[in-house]
Parts: structure tokens; sequence; C-alpha cells
């Protein structure tokens, strides 16, 4: 089978006055949009108007009807601001956005909100608008796309096969690249040798406080070249040079590709281009009819000259005459290749295991007492084997954090002999930033399913991915390690205490904090069978006892998030103050299972609660939450800060913790200082009830 690439039927013979016809409609869309919004960001659709026309009417792959197709390239707006430039595109080139969702533009409920958002808006594919973050994700698309290129390709399919030379195509701005995540990310692409990977840099030297060159002078060209990137520089006005430069990044070398493009921000604006004042405000009535003389505009607002429309209805139908060609290549090719067909349905189509068939299976990967890091690892080992898709790595914590695998190592072996372009192990080195949203990449991309992993403390490196993978739907999982100040002698510097509650707090963030092996197995059937949340994985240090569960205990419980462990002392006694429950996470259940023995041999009922995820606790039913809890004094223990418990168990139980920071200590020396012992826990408890 000969490819159906993204260079050459796709590139449409469109002269430079119909070229400039299209980037103009984007403009006056844009601005028009803006202003009828009283609030947006004009400047930056105006100069971008010209390459994304080119890249659209050009280079990139795309169906008309069909946001999902698993064969297109992937077109990311790192800088979100710039979103009417890509509702624009969607009205214009796609079935997605009609003229009245422009004109709802940054309104309740539409489908054109201020910045793009995934899952909302058909066709956009990642949400964007904290700068960095779209280039960083963008990076983790092309990891996906080259491994499902070279696993199809291994598998016997060919060089040419239906999913090769899939381009991931981002827009980025100078502010982007003012973002370190850009550049950790930037770096680990061109050490991975991303061929498809290409970056269109808005580079219009204009920035919220004026003129970039007040923080930004760097020679941002040497500094791809520096990181392995092959270098492309054009002005961003010219059409012809434009189209030309689309046909060259298409072409790889063997390198990602950043196109410099030297634009002008409120391109076509007499008095606010090359100004700030078109960055983030309406242009104004009076300088939209200046604007409009200048392009010699002559329609309406929001009206799309029949020439356009004529123009836009042309470029769909070549689209789409292009994705049904490859369909039925596809067809034919998958009759030729089987075993490499089945490979890449494999890795495209959504898994099928569910929560209760795959959680027996984790189980008995995993049912003694140790470390719950090292639990985890035994885990994933065995998730490894059930799931294909399953594709992440460490920030050079691989040993650490139980994210160690003999599996192969991603990237370029031209780089180092041991890398594999199939490999399913990604070294992140120590860039959390960027692992994050090459995280988030992975899983969005649609052939891969994404994990990482650091130490809990340094989960606020990551925070900003983990919350716009909340934000977005998107099922990442990270591997969070040395979850309490009992990693120990590493100190206040790697001890967190703010940390599980800072990520609790994510709306839509699944929490884990298991206390054992049964409860690292369901936190990892819920990551892996889950479809719209990313989950944050806690995990220990130090080793941990396998928990002894109640005669009747049933592995559904796991489910409600919060369960009874196990209840100790008199069969019956009837006075509610001689009723404790101690609701512990994570290592510090088997210290309430020490408490509760110690209550019972004094006459207390003491009933255990292991809360391995707040979150799906808080979200059952209310009654049933209560029967979990139970009757008498609520104790939580958890090695971490003790304010948010009020809110899961009620402000009148007493809550054990760590509200400061840590300190530079053996692990049995930090217990006794912070009062995490059972005899300063069982001491706290007794004196609670005597003032009940």
């Amino acid at each position: 089978m000969t490819a159906v690439r993204s260079s050459d039927p796709l590139k449409m013979d469109l002269t430079v006055e119909e070229s400039r016809l299209i980037a103009d409609s984007i403009r006056f869309l844009s601005i028009e949009a803006v202003q009828r919004a009283n609030s947006g960001h004009p400047g930056a659709p105006m100069g971008l108007a010209d390459i994304a026309t080119a890249i659209w009417s050009q280079g990139l792959h795309f169906d008309p009807a069909d946001a999902t197709w698993s064969r297109r390239d992937r077109f990311v707006l790192s800088c979100g601001h710039a979103s009417m430039l890509l509702y624009s595109l969607l009205h214009l080139c796609t079935e997605h956005l009609s003229i009245d969702d422009i004109k709802s533009f940054r309104q309740m409920g539409s489908l054109t909100p201020g910045h793009p958002e995934l899952g909302h808006t058909p066709g956009v594919e990642m949400t964007t608008g904290p700068l960095g973050q779209g280039c960083a994700t963008s990076v983790g698309m092309a990891v996906a796309a080259a491994r499902l290129d070279r696993s199809v390709v291994k598998a016997g399919g060919g060089v040419d096969h239906p999913w090769s030379a899939q381009k991931t195509v981002t827009l980025c701005s100078d502010g982007d690249l003012m973002e370190g995540i850009s550049y950790e990310a930037a770096s680990l692409a061109g050490h991975w040798r991303l061929k498809d990977l290409i970056w269109f840099y808005d580079n219009n030297k204009i920035s919220i406080d004026g003129e970039t060159s007040l923080s930004f002078t760097e020679d941002v060209g040497t500094r791809f070249i520096a990181m392995g990137w092959r270098v492309i520089k054009v002005d961003g006005h010219n059409i012809e040079a434009l189209n030309q430069v689309v046909d060259k990044a298409w072409t790889s070398d063997g390198r990602p590709t950043i196109v410099i493009c030297r634009t002008h921000i409120g391109f076509g604006s007499p008095n606010k281009v090359d100004s700030s004042s078109s960055h983030g405000a309406p242009l104004g009535d009076s300088e939209i009819k200046l604007t409009r003389e200048a392009l010699g505009w002559t329609a309406d607002p929001f009206k799309v000259p029949a020439k356009v429309t004529k123009i836009a209805k042309s470029l769909r139908a070549h689209r789409s005459n292009s994705s049904s060609a490859w369909r039925q290549l596809e067809k034919e090719w998958a009759a030729a290749h089987p075993r490499a067909a089945e490979v890449a349905y494999q890795l495209i189509t959504p898994e099928s295991m569910g929560y209760d068939e795959v959680l027996p299976i984790l189980i008995e990967a995993a049912s003694n007492g140790d470390a719950t890091r090292k639990l985890s690892n035994k885990v994933l080992n065995r998730a490894l084997e059930l799931y294909p898709k399953l594709m992440g790595g460490s920030a050079d914590l691989s040993g650490s954090n139980g994210l160690s695998f003999s599996e192969p190592s991603f990237g370029s072996s031209l780089v180092n002999a041991s890398l594999s372009p199939s490999g399913r192990v990604l070294h992140f080195g120590v860039r959390e930033h960027a692992m994050g949203a090459i995280t988030n990449g992975l899983t969005v991309h649609g052939s891969a399913r994404g994990f990482n992993g650091t130490f809990l403390v340094f989960s606020d490196y990551l925070r900003p991915a983990l919350r716009l993978a909340a934000l977005s739907g998107i099922p990442s999982s990270f591997v969070l390690t040395h979850d309490s100040i009992f990693l120990g002698e590493d100190g206040p510097t790697h001890q967190p205490v703010e940390h599980a509650w800072a990520l609790r707090m994510i709306p839509n963030v699944l929490d884990f904090r298991p206390a054992d092996g049964v409860e690292v197995a369901a936190a990892w059937a819920w990551a892996l069978t889950e479809t719209q949340r990313p989950s944050a994985v806690m995990l220990t240090r130090q080793k941990l006892p396998a928990l002894a569960r109640r005669q009747d205990f049933e592995i559904a419980e796991l489910q409600e998030g919060a369960y009874v462990l196990n209840t100790y002392g008199p069969e019956s006694n009837e006075t509610l103050s001689r009723h404790v429950t101690l609701v512990g996470t994570g290592s510090e259940v088997s210290l309430c299972v020490e408490v509760a023995q110690g209550l019972a041999e004094r006459g207390v009922i003491a009933r255990v609660v292991s809360m391995p995820s707040v979150k799906l606790f808080m979200a059952g039913d209310k009654v049933r939450r209560q029967e979990i809890l139970g009757r008498g004094l609520i104790v939580t223990v958890e090695a971490g800060i003790t304010l948010p418990w009020g809110g899961v168990v009620g402000a009148d139980a007493l809550h054990i913790g760590v509200d400061t920071f840590g300190a530079s200590a053996p692990m049995s020396d930090l217990a006794e200082t912070y009062g995490l012992t059972k005899e300063q826990v069982l001491a706290s408890v007794l004196k609670r009830l005597e003032e009940r």
C-alpha cells in the first residue's frame, strides 16, 4: 500500500488572492466575535491568519465531519488566547461550528469559550491557555504517534502504512516559549528525534507589557538547533513563502521542526498593529472600520463572502475525499497485513477490560505486605501485559518510585543504542513540568494511555498539567511516591504535608493513598479503567504490613472509597461514649489498627475505616457515608495537614496529623516528634473520650 500522506494529495491549488481571502475571513470573524463579546484577544488571530491558512489548506490531514478520525494530524493552538483563530478555522474548514457558535463567543454554554477546551468543542485537540502547556502536550501526542508508527512497522506493516507520517502541528507564541515547560518538552523532543512534530512560532515581538525585548532577547533558533531541532525561518505574512515552508516542514529530515514566523500582531489594524493594545481587548468600532478600509474588506459582520464560502466548501470536499480514500486503503492494507493491523487496532481502539475484570488479576499480582511503591511496581508490570496502550515513565526516579520495568525504553537508537522507537518506557529526566503535559499528550492522542511518576512533594511542579487533565477529562495517571514525613532523612524539602489535600481539592481528580497491596491493586484498577478523570496515586517509601480484613469484607466495598477494615473490642457496648471510629489513609491505616487494638484492651469498641480515596468516598450517598463512619467519636489519622478533614468527617472529630513542616531524621524519631506513634495516638483518643 502507498500511504496517504499529509503532503501529497492534500495541497490545495489556491492562488495568493484566494489564500488571502481565507486569511482575512479568519481575521474579521475573530475581530467581530471579540467585539461582540466585548472581551477577548483579536491581535494574535489577526497576525496568525496567514500561517493558519497555509497549514490547513496545504498540509493538515483532517476529516471535516469526524473530529476523532484516528489518522488525522493533530493541530494544537498552544497560545490559547488566540482561540478565535481556531474557531474560525473550524467554522470554515469543518462541520463542527456554525456562524451562531462564532457569534456566541465567550458566552455561557457556547461551543466557543474564551480558551479552547478539549471535550467541549469538536476539533479542539487540547485545552490551552496556560502558556507552554500546549507545546509540551503536543510532544506527548507526537510520542504516541511515533510509537504507533513504529509498532505497526515492527509487526510487519511495512514502512508505508495507514498511520505513517502522522503530524503533530503546534502554533505557539513568544509567551509559550518564555515558559520553562516548553523548553523541557522541546529538549525531550529533540532527544527523542520526533521527526513528525512541527511547531510554528508566532514571533511578533509583542507581549502584554510591551515589546518582548523587555524580558526576552535570546536567539530562539540557535537554542532549538542546540536541542536537535530543524529551524526554518519565514515571513509570516508571505503567502507563497508560507506554502513552500509548509511543504518543506511536512517533509521530514529526521528531526522535529520549528518554523519561526516573523509576524505582526494586529495585522491590518492601522493604529494597533505591532502594539500590545491589540492583544487582550476589542479593537473598538472606529478601529475596526479603519481595519476594514486598510484590508479592503466589505462584507457585513459575521458574513463570509460567497467566494470564500466556495473555497472553504472545496477545501472540505478535498479533505473528505482524501479521508474516504484513506479508509478504503486502510481496509485493503489490513487485509494484506493482519498481524500489523491487529497491533494497530489494539493501540487505537479503547480498552475493553473493565474494573471488575481487571481488579482480581491485579490483586493477585500484589496481595502481600511491602512498601506500596514496590507493590505498585508489581501491579504495573502485570498491567503492562494486560494493556498494550499503557506507556509512561519517571522523572529520573524510576528505581525510587517503582517505575522501573524490563520493557524497552522509548527513543531514537541513533541517540542511544538502548532506546527503541517502539518502546513503552519513557525517561523524562528531571523535567516534572513537561512530564505531566507529555503524559496528557500520550493519553489524548488515543493510541496510548499515559502514566508518570515523581515524589509527592514534587507534584508542585506538575500540578498545572494535572489540573488541565482534570479540567479536560484526560485519564492520565500520576504516581506520587515518598508520600509523607516518613520518607525520613531527606528532610522537610522532600517531605509532603499539604500535598495530598492540594491534589484532592482539584475538581475531577481521583485521589488514591492505598494502605496495602489489595488497595494498591484497587487504585490501579480504577486508574486504568477510568475514562474521564486523572488519577493521583500516592505511595509510601516504607514497608507496610498486609492488612487483615473482617470476615464478611467484600471486594466491591473498595469502590466506595472507604470501608470498615475491622472492628475491635467488646461484642457489645451500648455506651456511645465508648465507641470510636479511626479513619486512616495509606501508611496510617496500620497505625490505626494498632491503636484500635489498644482501645479494645480498655473496653472500647474501635472500628478502623480505611479511606484509600477521599474523592470516591465523598461522591457516595450521604447515608452510606455515615454508615461507614459509624457512631461515637471519629478520629482521623494521616501524616499531613488536618484542617480539611473536618469537611469529610465533621468538625467535632479528633484530627491527628502534621500541621507543620517535617524535619531531617530517621522515621522512628519523626513519628515520635510528630505524635504519630501508637502510644501517642492512643493517649490522645483516650483523653478525648474522657472529655466527652
